[in-house]
């Protein structure tokens, strides 16, 4: 069976063994969008929940349009440049009006990048900024919530008059779904309120997975701090595995978000008849998996359907490395998954990242992992707690001499866009 597998921006191609392998496990078939831009154009004026934005923007004095940054593939050069032209017929001038680049923790987008993410001509005619998440002087500080999360929000968006996210509806591994009030936190939150929204007290949480929203912590507590913070206007899309939109929806961040999570959630889940010893997936390319960091997502997208005991395969280009600074130091510092574990649950150790490690560790304790890439050693894969493969070809055969003649296998070739599950 021959299968391309998200890798990077070229793809890889592999063949596995036909008489071992379901048929690839991949989103259901939709259709485009035929004219996104029209679509758009007619949800400004007819949103969700909501009035339209022209009328939300008159009498305004300014506004703020969070999008996501590099490591989501919204459409921004669709999205963007309808949503600016209603602010500006709304009466704000554009000298008022900012775009912020909701990077979480993640590292500011600038130059030819900026460029690839919101298209030159917005580039150079509006004001792009950054968010700093660490960087506690550009947030404005709104509380605490019950659950003992204090609310650091960028301030380039807590004083605009007006408050417009964008972003896409996916699979999350911790919040059941991104989009709608992911926007705001993570994406423009300061790390003294990620770190403990991101702190085992939710992620160890049974609910905090792919999927799930109902009684899901880190769902629930990122929606409040979203009201808190304030949201007027938002628009979200879903896309197909070509990347091209599938639903977009604008208004209320809550009604309008609901509305893609529905079109999704059927979309993206499929079902297997029971546990695989073996899931090859991806981390469905670029600019997903550049990173190690980001690459857990595949992982933890897999592990539904592995054997307790079984292997993952996951194919990534990690093309920039580990990830960041304190997530390489996070590694280092903790060569053992069960003492990190013990750290963290504890009161006084924390390292920025140390979130995703959270989550690696939840595979590692279930399954094992070889990885497939370019980007990095097989010394460093070792120290990422994987084993290195020199193909997925290899890696399979490995896994079929270990787990004998029965072996079968799954293939998930866009990773974590797909949600499986054991069908009971």
């Amino acid at each position: 069976m021959r299968v391309k597998l998200d890798y990077g921006k070229t793809g890889l191609e592999v063949i596995l063994p036909a008489n071992r392998t379901l048929e690839p496990l991949k989103i259901a078939d939709t259709v485009p969008l035929q004219n996104p831009e029209a679509v758009l154009e007619d949800a400004l004026k007819n949103p969700i929940g909501s009035a339209p934005l022209l009328e939300l923007a008159r009498g305004k004095k300014s506004a703020c349009v969070v999008i996501c940054d590099i490591t989501r593939p919204v459409p921004n050069k669709i999205l963007l440049p309808p949503i600016l032209r209603t602010l500006e017929a709304g009466g704000i001038p554009r000298e008022k009006i900012c775009i912020l680049i909701a990077t979480g923790l993640h590292r500011p987008n600038e130059g030819e990048e900026l460029i690839e993410l919101v298209g030159e001509e917005i580039a150079k005619n509006y004001m792009c900024y950054n968010h700093h998440g660490k960087e506690l002087h550009e947030h404005t500080y709104l509380g605490t919530t019950e659950m003992g999360v204090p609310i650091w929000i960028d301030s380039h968006y807590v004083n605009a008059d007006l408050k417009i996210t964008t972003g896409l509806i996916e699979p999350h591994l911790m919040a059941g779904y991104s989009g709608g009030r992911k926007l705001i936190c993570p994406g423009i939150a300061a790390l003294e309120t990620v770190k403990v929204w991101h702190g085992p007290k939710f992620l160890e949480h049974p609910k905090a997975d792919c999927g799930i929203l109902e009684g899901n912590p880190v769902h629930e507590e990122n929606t409040r701090i979203a009201l808190k913070t304030g949201c007027d206007f938002i628009v979200n899309v879903c896309i197909d595995g070509q990347r091209k939109i599938t639903w977009l929806g604008a208004g209320d961040m809550i009604k309008a978000w609901h509305k893609g999570v529905e079109y999704i959630q059927d979309i993206v889940k499929v079902g297997v008849p029971e546990p695989l010893d073996v899931v090859v997936t991806s981390c469905a390319g670029y600019p997903l998996d550049t990173t190690w960091y980001q690459a857990v997502k595949g992982l933890t997208g897999a592990l539904p359907i592995v054997k307790k005991g079984g292997t993952i395969i996951l194919a990534a280009s990690l093309s920039e490395g580990v990830g960041s600074p304190e997530f390489v130091h996070l590694i280092k510092d903790n060569p053992d998954l069960k003492i990190f574990k013990e750290r963290i649950l504890g009161s006084d150790y924390f390292v920025m990242d140390q979130w995703q490690l959270e989550e690696l560790a939840k595979v590692m304790a279930h399954c094992k992992v070889k990885v497939v890439t370019d980007g990095l050693t097989p010394e460093t894969i070792r120290e990422c707690f994987a084993e290195p493969a020199i193909s997925v070809e290899q890696a399979v055969e490995d896994c079929v001499k270990e787990y004998g003649e029965k072996t079968r296998i799954a293939v998930i070739p866009k990773g974590p866009y797909v949600l499986p599950y054991v069908k009971v």
